[in-house]
């Protein structure tokens, strides 16, 4: 597994003084440009108690490792100004669960929109437990001058490990989710009472079942195509739910439709925001190999037409898809792949609950984000060494463990890969290498 090192740069910590909380932002991107401590937001919060406590549950699951749990590195949340709202977002340490935090009653400044990192220490979060009650909590996501005299004075430097599969967790989920559907919705003391009725260990896994206006749990998803059920592999992983039930006004449960897939996604109606938890299908299952990105990847416009896509987003609270294709002149179909290739780059994300994307720019090195799908890069160098045969709507890929057999169209290959996932974790690479050739010999056709 590669991993890279990436440096944040603080003017100084993050401080929660007298109902004023100011997070110290590190490099990242805005509409006026690259900043090395872009200043986006200075304003109040109406609702201090449930802001604290689901920014401190975004950065419990970025400390947090779900799978064989172990002491490591915290990775500070992502934060993205839209000008309408804040999104605080951020990936455990172990790959397999995503969180988000989105702050939609701004009563303030909106002075720039644009992505970066913000500083979460020990002290931080022990200043955001002890906030209570319903006073009004004054947010400055930036230096504000009204705090921070110098940004000369007290620097805080932080080098952390990013694996590639957390990387490519942020691409991988967001077009996991896009195919997602609402299976469910609790008020908020059958939240409560169904939350908490899952059982403690971390690794049990269940079944949601509607139940009139409820939700039960069952070991397996109820018999028929249309129960609605969606599984939680892994209870335990969404533990950082629990804190924030005395605030919940709502539960919404999204899932495949299809049953395709156990991996589910869980969100809290809060006042004034919103809290989402997506967990992969297996505790021990990371979504950077899922590999729902590598078709869309492997078409030989996804490039041109990102960027082209690239140059109108503009921070936007969402995504239109229609809008884009009408600006761009391209298909939606285009439009679609050209957002996944844009998500490797961690430049779009995925809202459930507005069923669309959203524009953002994960503040890391270019050079961490550009080779991180192997599958793909190896698939390239089976076409490019001539290792592909094309048999009309079959294929041979010859490798080093023998020949592969291909059927094109519906993704089926002989590999050890294939049988073990049956298509459930993308394309292998011997589909993928196929797939390339036979696009190729269509444009070289005469």
């Amino acid at each position: 597994m590669t991993q890279a090192v990436q440096a944040y740069s603080y003017a100084g910590p993050s401080t929660l003084t007298d109902g004023r909380l100011g997070l110290s932002t590190s490099g990242g991107t805005a509409l006026s440009g690259p900043q090395t401590h872009p200043r986006f937001f200075s304003g109040l919060l109406t609702h201090a108690a449930p802001a604290a406590a689901g920014l401190l549950a975004v950065a419990d699951v970025a400390l947090a490792r779900y799978h064989q749990p172990r002491p490591g590195w915290t990775r500070d949340p992502v934060v993205t100004c839209d000008g309408g709202r804040l999104r605080f977002e951020s990936f455990s340490a172990c790959g397999g669960v995503y969180a988000r935090l989105d702050v939609l009653e701004l009563d303030g400044d909106v002075l720039d929109r644009g992505t970066t990192n913000v500083d979460v220490n020990g002290p931080l979060r022990e200043s955001l437990a002890r906030v209570g009650g319903r006073d009004p909590l004054h947010l400055g996501v930036g230096p504000d001058e009204l705090t921070v005299t110098t940004l000369d004075g007290a620097v805080v430097e932080k080098k952390v490990p990013l694996p590639s599969r957390w990387l490519r967790g942020f691409a991988e989920v967001q077009v996991i989710a896009s195919g997602w559907d609402l299976r469910a919705e609790l008020a908020g003391p059958h939240a409560v009472r169904f939350l908490r009725s899952l059982p403690k260990g971390a690794r049990s896994t269940v079944w949601a079942v509607p139940s009139g206006r409820d939700l039960r749990v069952a070991s397996g998803p109820a018999r028929g195509p249309k129960t609605g059920a969606v599984c939680l592999s892994g209870t335990g992983r969404v533990a950082t739910l629990l804190p924030l039930l005395r605030f919940a006004k709502a539960l919404r449960v999204y899932g495949p439709a299809d049953g395709s897939s156990t991996a589910s996604a869980w969100e809290l109606e809060l006042p004034g925001m919103r809290y989402t938890l997506a967990v992969s299908p297996e505790p021990w299952r990371g979504f950077s190999g899922e590999g729902a990105v590598l078709s869309d990847l492997a078409t030989d416009e996804a490039a041109d037409d990102a960027d082209v896509v690239g140059m109108l987003l503009n921070f936007e609270p969402t995504v239109e898809l229609g809008l884009l294709a009408d600006r761009s002149g391209l298909a939606i179909e285009r439009v679609r792949a050209a957002l996944t290739q844009l998500g490797t780059a961690g430049r779009v994300g995925y809202d459930l609950h507005e069923a669309a994307h959203f524009h953002r720019e994960l503040p890391y090195d270019r050079d961490q984000v550009a080779e991180l799908n192997p599958r793909l890069t190896a698939a390239r160098a089976l076409v490019d060494s001539g290792a592909v045969r094309l048999l009309g709507e079959t294929a041979e890929v010859t490798t080093d463990g023998g020949v592969r057999r291909v059927r094109i169209a519906d993704g089926e290959c002989t590999c050890p890969w294939w049988f073990d996932h049956r298509g459930s974790r993308g394309p292998c690479k011997h589909v993928l290498a196929a797939r390339i050739a036979a696009r190729v010999a269509v444009e070289v056709a005469p």
